[in-house]
């Protein structure tokens, strides 16, 4: 068997699945907020913290993000695997956007849960 020294560990069915799972997990937390609009009549900001202070929106919420995230981290991988050939600038662009997505978890975590 051939070891691919750039995959790091993954293969392209691993990165497959978890898009099409991140994708599924979107989806359904994109269903669940129009559902909570067509079902609410009149949208307040008491009504919006009120969805968002229960436990189980927190949770969808979290997975929304983790979804997000790991969606965004393999396309930008592949993206700038395909497009940039410079290694050490797309390792470069790929430690900013590893960065920047570890920050906007720790900013949904702060933010959902109100720590």
């Amino acid at each position: 068997m051939v070891n691919v020294v750039a995959s790091v560990g993954r293969n392209g069915v691993h990165d497959f699945i978890l898009l099409r799972a991140s994708a599924i997990i979107l989806a359904l937390y994109t269903l669940l907020l129009a559902g909570f609009f067509v079902v609410t009549p009149s949208v307040t900001f008491d009504v919006w913290q009120s969805f968002f202070a229960c436990t189980i929106v927190k949770v969808a919420t979290i997975f929304a993000l983790l979804a997000l995230l790991t969606h965004a981290r393999i396309g930008v991988w592949q993206v700038l695997s395909d497009y940039v050939k410079s290694a050490f600038l797309r390792a470069a662009l790929q430690f900013v956007f590893s960065a920047t997505l570890l920050a906007y978890l720790v900013f949904g975590l702060l933010i959902v849960w109100g720590v």
